[in-house]
């Protein structure tokens, strides 16, 4: 069977799962990309093919499992030479490789519309109740097959709040101690849509401006230390890219979409077996600051707990899609024992993103991506900390550029990249990935700074952002502290 086949069904439902206004944070791009940035894939239906990938994935597994072949559903494209023809005008690469691999497709053939060939197979089929070598303490490895997809929220939408667990960990939020907030959710638009929420140093709103704070985990703390992240699956392509990083040896953290995962739970325990980091990207890939506070909660839990019914354990260490986090999405977070990785960012404008995702969609090209990918090398190689770049394992394209040209461009860079899972470039072990091993004495839980009521908001008491911004303490003592300058935040309205 043709990927391309697959493709149709599976691509719809995955686009619609990272939204159709994907760009209003900043690129690294040079400004033959920022001119696309605008841009916004198609839309398409989600709900018939939505339910395919969870009734494949589960029903196939007995099936696979006498002949340590994994189902089809968890395995991963890989592009073949039948491609579409590449548009004359693409703009050309504005620097020389270092190495690609050797069987990697021309650039220009990696393309949105790219024909593929038959999906790759996983390389093991996990027997349940194994165990991980790379994390002491873990649970065994839980039967994916006794999943039951009927018992978790429809795919690619904001999960109902009203469900009882939804509604205990509403009460375990607000039980928490952790003060959220009053901000009112941000509508859908980004910073131009939002003018004043842009405008308010104290929301300390990544998105506009690029604010952090102390809790948020934006680069690795030393030189030259590559903290590889891959967002928004597993997807079929995931296979693929777990196989290279393999044959090079190289650990990533993967930030998990819940329906991805409900979808392709073989893949999943793939990726946390092989040794790298999982951590969560909420269940239907939203704008968290346009949720609210229950919504933001389904999303978050939800996430948490299919994670854990697949492998086992539950992260502590979440990314907000499309980097849209504030103040009040701290604090939900931060109840929830959960902290923010975003990824580096520079300056108000420029951030490390490659831009792959865009491919799959049209609007960007592999030219341009891999343009991105030597603008993101050379400014790693001046600022004076490691750094995280933004990639995705959710289409062929995004997968073939990784193992094609991105991961060999990086493992040839001279002075050599330290590339780990971002738990390890922060010093800490894989094990602290996880409630159930994390080393609480060593790396406190988020929940640790709150004690009592603590977390209430203080009027007037001043601390500093990463940004060096002076401003409001917005909430729990634990979370350091205020905005960045308004100068920031008023240029963000102008992306």
């Amino acid at each position: 069977m043709k990927l391309i086949v697959l493709s149709a069904i599976i691509a719809p439902v995955l686009v619609s799962a990272h939204d159709v206004v994907h760009h209003h944070h900043a690129r690294q791009a040079p400004s033959s990309a920022a001119a696309s940035s605008g841009s916004a894939p198609a839309s398409a239906p989600s709900s018939p093919a939505a339910s395919a990938p969870v009734a494949s994935s589960v029903a196939a597994a007995s099936s696979s499992a006498s002949s340590g072949a994994p189902p089809v559903a968890a395995s991963s494209a890989v592009a073949s030479s039948q491609v579409t023809a590449a548009p004359s005008n693409l703009p050309s690469l504005t620097f020389s490789l270092l190495s690609t691999n050797p069987t990697a497709l021309p650039i220009t053939a990696i393309a949105s519309g790219m024909t593929t060939q038959a999906t790759s197979p996983l390389s093991t089929t996990w027997t349940p109740g194994s165990l991980p070598t790379d994390i002491p303490g873990a649970p065994g490895l839980p039967n994916p097959v006794l999943l039951a997809p009927a018992n978790y929220p429809p795919l690619d939408k904001t999960p109902p709040t009203d469900s009882a667990l939804v509604q205990q960990w509403i009460q375990d939020v607000q039980n928490s101690g952790v003060t959220i907030p009053d901000f009112a959710p941000t509508v859908a638009g980004g910073c131009a849509a939002n003018p004043q929420a842009a405008a308010n140093t104290s929301r300390c709103w990544w998105t506009c401006g690029g604010c952090t704070r102390d809790t948020d985990i934006a680069e690795c703390p030393n030189d030259l230390q590559w903290g590889l992240t891959y967002d928004d699956g597993p997807s079929p392509s995931t296979p693929a890219l777990l196989q290279y990083l393999q044959s090079q040896d190289l650990r990533s953290t993967f930030f998990v979409v819940g329906s991805r995962a409900i979808s392709y739970p073989f893949t999943l325990q793939e990726e946390y077996m092989g040794g790298h980091q999982i951590s969560v990207h909420t269940w239907s890939h939203p704008y968290m600051t346009t949720m609210t506070n229950e919504q933001a909660i389904a999303e978050l839990g939800w996430t948490k707990k299919v994670i854990k019914d697949i492998t086992g354990v539950t992260p502590r260490y979440w990314r907000p899609p499309f980097g849209d986090i504030d103040d009040r999405i701290r604090a939900i977070a931060q109840a929830m024992d959960l902290t923010a990785i975003v990824w580096t960012r520079i300056s108000a404008t420029s951030t490390f993103d490659t831009g792959d995702y865009d491919v799959a969609g049209g609007t960007v090209s592999s030219v341009q991506v891999l343009n991105n990918w030597n603008a993101i090398m050379q400014n790693a190689t001046t600022i004076k900390s490691g750094f995280i770049v933004l990639e995705h394992d959710l289409f062929p394209q995004t997968v073939d550029l990784a193992i094609d040209y991105i991961l060999p461009q990086g493992l040839a860079h001279n002075p050599k990249f330290n590339i780990t899972p971002v738990i390890e470039c922060m010093g800490h072990p894989l094990s602290d990935s996880y409630i159930e091993t994390n080393n609480n004495k060593t790396n406190p839980l988020p929940l640790a700074n709150v004690t009592g009521s603590a977390g209430s908001q203080s009027s007037g008491a001043s601390g500093q952002s990463k940004n060096g911004a002076q401003g409001l303490v917005a909430y729990a003592p634990g979370f350091a502290t205020s905005a960045m300058g308004m100068v920031a935040g008023v240029a963000a309205l102008l992306l």
